[in-house]
């Protein structure tokens, strides 16, 4: 699950993890969080997610950290725009009709570039790392994350020993475990949702639970 596993991954388009459509508890529970209008929204390990297309036709600039630069070209090429780049090392940044996305390793974002966002969308961040990696994404996290934003986070619970991820079973309690001593955690929903990923059953899945926390700072 190093970098060069996800570089791969994209340079062989062995994107399975790439969703077609909008992500339904997205369109279900982001009204909840009231994120203000026009406020900026941060989306880690992007990738070239339509969930960042919904996000903006509701107003909201984007900005995104992907490692694949490549992952990052094909987005703004998909929607016929062409991104001013910047260097800002070790990131390339692209900017274009209020995307902004870093092209770079998550764990060198700078918390600088994200004082304005008011809200975080983490869709298959927490669940493409191994375990070994969750306790520095959350600890990256606690340290980027505004104390006036909120997080949606939706997760995955599945029987570990049907399936070798990514994505990864991550329980509420490793979630509470590692986001607890920054956030608060509520639960908005937990659903059976192995319906919708027929590769996951030809893995050999028997349930795949979805879970959509939504994290506040604490104090």
């Amino acid at each position: 699950m190093e970098r060069d596993f996800w570089l791969e991954r994209w340079e062989n388009e062995e994107i399975g993890f790439h969703q077609a459509e909008i992500n339904p508890a997205l369109q279900r529970f982001w009204p909840g969080l009231k994120v203000p209008a026009g406020g900026r929204v941060f989306v880690p390990l992007c990738g070239k997610s339509h969930d960042m297309g919904w996000l903006r036709e509701r107003g909201h600039p984007i900005v995104g950290v992907e490692l694949s630069t490549r992952a990052c070209e094909q987005f703004f090429r998909e929607r016929d725009l062409t991104p001013e780049r910047i260097s800002h090392e070790p990131f390339v940044i692209y900017r274009a009709a209020g995307y902004e996305l870093w092209g770079g390793d998550f764990f060198h974002m700078p918390a600088e570039a994200l004082t304005d966002v008011v809200a975080v969308y983490d869709r298959a961040s927490l669940i493409a790392l191994p375990p070994g990696m969750r306790g520095r994404y959350a600890a990256h996290m606690g340290r980027l994350v505004p104390g006036h934003a909120q997080v949606l986070l939706v997760s995955f619970e599945y029987p570990v020993d049907e399936m070798k991820g990514p994505p990864f079973s991550v329980t509420e309690r490793e979630v509470r475990d590692y986001f607890g001593a920054d956030f608060e955690l509520d639960v908005f929903s937990r659903a059976q949702v192995l319906h919708e990923h027929p590769r996951f059953r030809a893995r050999g899945l028997t349930r795949l639970e979805e879970v959509v926390y939504r994290l506040r700072r604490r104090g």
